[in-house]
């Protein structure tokens, strides 16, 4: 039986995945903004995307071994990827060169002309992690740099899955937190993702679209123009998991992405098929999560 936080990483896991596919459907012609806005959703299945697969991932190493091995998570990122699920160009090369057999530490700084990746794909995996460490914040911290370093060497990467990670795990326990606190992120480093954290602070008062204009949608698929908005989302809605979701859908962007961040964050808090939580009818036109994860 699952403890406490091994329940919290799944619930978390649920509603990333939720709303990876949920957001993805939104990509497909014939879906439309306006129609979740008024409370209907598009029909079964949601396929879902990279985001999901690589936080099972994330979620398997956990399970089996309770902390992040950098080798061992590298190798099954890079076994388990299919491109078709929607990995960005750079990732689907840093993850064949590792497959391949390229150490993940050469490979990984190499990227993007030697600065490293500063997507959004180590923020987008790791709230699971998060709600996994949800009694030790340094712990998270730590752990969530050990799983975005594999793929995502720059910093400003590295913060965005820290901020994701910490804000989860802050929640996990089922305290609820006012937006300010939500927002106050110590483990954040100075750089562009925490100036984009206190962005978020001054617009507790902002509409959807404007925060996404201010903070951005993730549409340029960096951790600075994706995390600041995903946690200004998860702050409003925390304890609204439609709520929190529909609000990525509205904002437009990386919607796959910021639903996934914003859906592992706030799921880690509502739980599932409660008051506020993932809806168990969500869940259940959700694609099943892949063969290979055991769900304990």
């Amino acid at each position: 039986m699952r403890g406490s936080v091994r329940g919290a990483m799944w619930d978390s896991l649920d509603g990333l995945s939720v709303g990876d596919a949920l957001g993805a459907a939104y990509f497909v012609p014939g879906n439309r903004v306006e129609d979740l806005l008024a409370g209907r959703v598009p029909a079964p299945v949601w396929d879902w995307t990279d985001d999901t697969e690589m936080a099972c991932s994330v979620v398997a190493e956990l399970e089996s071994y309770g902390a992040i091995d950098r080798d061992r998570l590298a190798a099954a990122f890079a076994e388990r990827c299919e491109p078709y699920r929607g990995y960005g160009g750079g990732a689907v090369v840093t993850l064949h060169q590792i497959r391949d057999g390229a150490p993940w530490h050469v490979v990984a700084p190499a990227a993007f002309g030697g600065s490293g990746s500063l997507g959004n794909g180590a923020a987008m995996r790791v709230a699971p992690l998060g709600a996994f460490f949800a009694d030790d914040l340094d712990r998270a911290a730590l752990e969530a740099i050990k799983s975005a370093e594999v793929t995502h060497a720059h910093p400003e990467a590295i913060a965005g899955a820290v901020a994701v990670a910490v804000a989860t795990a802050r929640v996990a326990g089922g305290v609820r937190r006012d937006f300010d606190d939500f927002l106050d992120l110590p483990h954040v480093i100075a750089g562009r993702v925490a100036d984009g954290i206190g962005d978020a602070r001054e617009l507790r008062e902002a509409s959807v679209a404007e925060a996404a204009y201010r903070l951005g949608n993730g549409a340029s698929v960096l951790a600075h123009e994706t995390v600041p908005f995903t946690l200004w989302v998860a702050a409003r809605f925390l304890g609204d998991y439609p709520a929190a979701i529909r609000a990525c859908v509205e904002a437009g962007g990386d919607i796959d992405t910021t639903a996934a961040i914003v859906g592992g964050i706030v799921a880690a808090c509502t739980g599932v098929g409660t008051p506020g939580g993932v809806p168990a009818s969500w869940l259940a036109a959700r694609e099943p999560l892949p063969a290979w994860l055991d769900a304990g």
